[in-house]
């Protein structure tokens, strides 16, 4: 009963929550058939959400218009392209989701304008509410006219009407948020029009307004209506966004604004607010990464809260029951939503509800398998969830004879194969060399902005405890124990390790987990040879412990290696480089480190830095010499994660995933 709070139905106009989670809205790349309605992809998606406990499932972005942009998420459902089959497969999926007691809002958007991500742009010009420059590209947007805006206005009634009817309990707007086309109509920084939908702050929410008004004329008054609401937007200028904690001017709208909008959309009907904070121009803001605090819309919630009498939605990092039930308790928030957590584990909610939260896979916030995926693939996935938004495809495999399986290695790659053999009735036994699981885990989450990397190695101790697998601790494995073995196949998964080179005074030349792990000291003046996102992190965490620190890179731009990473990552992590007076010098060849003195060639020049120690991060190379060893002697060998090839936690996890799921 410790969560008992979080239990308690809520009321959405007329309809009743059964509790206080939601889940937020999330792009539904890969989701959505070529005929305007949802592919199996979709239906399973949710359905599985909806069986893990959440009370409200509000769906990914959808479409009702098919005039304006033409659409600008392709292979998305839309509600009135083939009214036909976005019924028929909307019907079959929240049939599917009552079954399970939990509610559904339709998420329909008015379109993106001036932030339609390049890639699905295609052929027609970007809009806005008046001529602004793109957020990506150097275009400059054609402001809709009146009749478009009508028929945008007209398609919302359309679209939600056929919606009730596919079964859907309610909708949601998008939105009066993150800068999409009815928040350029709303913030007077992109509008700039002279006719009705200009102007005052009535005339610039016109557009929300009227199609609140519409669905109500084709749904009735009763049929639950959400927005989706930004009630600050964190604009420093065109592309340029505020960090946490920066003194600006906001171009944009400024809580006192937020205030008097938020009240007028009550007004207009709205039965409740979904808030957050930010735009495209400062995008880390909607899409938190770890850089960004937990629960970071706590103060903007609690605003509209105090001004308005309808249910508030908070989302923005709220994993942590304990902090979802002091927002209910100190009255912040009526509801919580919960997004990228209920792709890294869609039990989350109900294990909650059991007070078994210490068994919920964590998010880690990188946003390389949401995020960065639907940027560069158009694929909604889970980093640490190799099943999200493939449910059917990737169910575990059911075998008919159990295999002993040997594992070297117990980082994410080691761990996850361990695991799903022992959720499918294997028997794996993992050897690892160091003291504890987790690999490259623990020295990246030894930041303290990375503390869910820490909450992941936790979460596969607890899980491979759970089900009871055979752990081997400070146990290094060599060819001759695999040789003499006794086990059906063989896992390699022993990670990387730092590339390191002689700067001429190596005593004081350290790699980054020397320093995370704080094997090292690294003095005063640090000077981070390689800027790539381990570098960037080790300086930014040395900035923060009061060091005064170098990147030093070879290439002419931080970060240009470790692509694709989410742009919120990534231009976050790039403000907050000079944010916190850390010095950059790019195009530089380290030569040498004497007598506290780095020396780099820049161009013709050379120059020196004074520098307490050094900290290499370029990069890192595969352990594979175990695997190298014993690929010819052993029938079922498999080379898993860093040891394959070195990349990231997603890959490592995934690889893991498809070799153990297919034993």
């Amino acid at each position: 009963m410790r969560y008992q709070k979080l239990f308690t139905p809520i009321k959405i106009g007329s309809l009743e929550i059964p509790n206080r989670y939601a889940m937020a809205p999330m792009g539904p790349l890969g989701l959505g058939d070529c005929e305007g309605g949802w592919n199996q992809r979709g239906i399973d998606y949710y359905t599985r959400r909806a069986k893990g406990g959440i009370g409200l499932i509000i769906t990914g972005v959808t479409f009702s218009d098919t005039e304006v942009e033409k659409p600008s998420f392709p292979n998305t459902p839309n509600s009135t392209y083939n009214p036909v089959q976005f019924v028929r497969t909307s019907r079959e999926m929240t049939e599917r989701v009552h079954a399970y007691g939990s509610k559904i809002f339709l998420q329909m958007s008015g379109g993106f304008g001036r932030v339609t991500i390049p890639t699905n742009l295609g052929e027609f010009p970007p809009v806005s509410a008046s001529a602004v420059p793109h957020r990506w590209l150097d275009k400059t947007c054609r402001p809709l006219t009146v009749e478009e805006i009508h028929g945008i206005v007209k398609s919302f009634g359309k679209g939600a009407y056929n919606a009730k009817r596919a079964g859907f309990d309610g909708v949601e707007i998008h939105a009066v948020h993150e800068g999409y086309l009815i928040d350029q109509f709303a913030i007077s920084f992109f509008n700039e029009r002279n006719d009705e939908y200009g102007g005052s702050l009535e005339n610039r929410l016109r557009f929300a307004r009227e199609i609140r008004e519409e669905i109500a004329r084709t749904c009735g008054p009763d049929f639950p209506v959400a927005l989706r609401y930004s009630l600050k937007s964190m604009i420093k200028d065109f592309r340029e966004g505020a960090l946490p904690g920066e003194e600006f001017e906001e171009k944009g709208r400024d809580i006192e604004e937020g205030i008097e909008a938020a009240k007028l959309l009550e007004k207009y009907g709205y039965d409740a607010l979904d808030v957050d904070a930010g735009t495209y121009d400062a995008w880390w803001w909607n899409h938190p990464p770890m850089y960004m605090e937990k629960a970071p819309y706590k103060e903007f919630a609690k605003i509209v809260k105090e001004n308005v009498n309808i249910p508030v939605i908070m989302a923005g990092r709220v994993d942590n029951p304990e902090t979802a039930l002091a927002c209910i308790e100190e009255g912040i928030t009526d509801m919580v939503s919960l997004g990228r957590p209920t792709l890294a584990d869609p039990d989350i909610v109900n294990k909650i509800r059991r007070d078994k939260a210490e068994f919920v896979r964590p998010c880690i916030s990188c946003q390389e398998g949401c995020m960065g995926r639907i940027q560069t693939y158009s694929l909604i996935n889970c980093a640490v969830n190799p099943q999200a938004g493939k449910e059917r495809i990737s169910d575990y495999r059911p075998i008919t004879k159990a295999k002993k399986v040997l594992i070297v290695g117990g980082g994410p790659a080691g761990c996850e194969a361990a695991r799903v053999l022992a959720e499918r009735g294997h028997i794996p036994v993992l050897y690892e060399a160091s003291d504890r699981l987790g690999g490259n885990l623990i020295p990246g989450g030894a930041p303290d902005f990375k503390e869910d990397d820490i909450a992941l190695a936790n979460w596969y101790q607890t899980e491979l405890n759970r089900l009871g697998v055979e752990i081997h601790l400070n146990t290094k494995v060599d060819a001759e124990t695999v040789r003499n073995a006794d086990f059906d196949s063989v896992m390699i998964a022993t990670g990387s390790r730092p590339k390191m080179f002689s700067l001429g005074d190596d005593s004081k030349v350290y790699s980054a987990e020397q320093v995370l792990l704080g094997q090292k000291e690294t003095g005063n003046k640090v000077v981070v040879v390689g800027a790539g996102l381990v570098g960037c992190e080790l300086a930014l965490d040395l900035a923060h412990k009061g060091k005064d620190v170098t990147i030093i890179e070879a290439l002419d731009k931080i970060m240009a290696v470790n692509g694709p990473l989410c742009s919120a990552n990534k231009e976050m992590l790039e403000q907050l480089i000079p944010f916190n007076r850390i010095k950059v010098q790019c195009s530089a060849k380290v030569t040498g480190f004497k007598d506290g003195i780095l020396r780099a060639e820049v161009g013709s020049e050379v120059k020196e830095f004074d520098a307490d120690s050094v900290v290499l991060c370029v990069g890192y190379a595969s352990e594979n010499s175990l695997y190298e060893e014993l690929k010819y002697d052993i029938d079922e060998i498999y080379q898993l994660g860093d040891a394959k090839k070195v990349s990231n936690i997603m890959y490592a996890i995934w690889d893991a995933f498809e070799v153990a799921n297919h034993i």
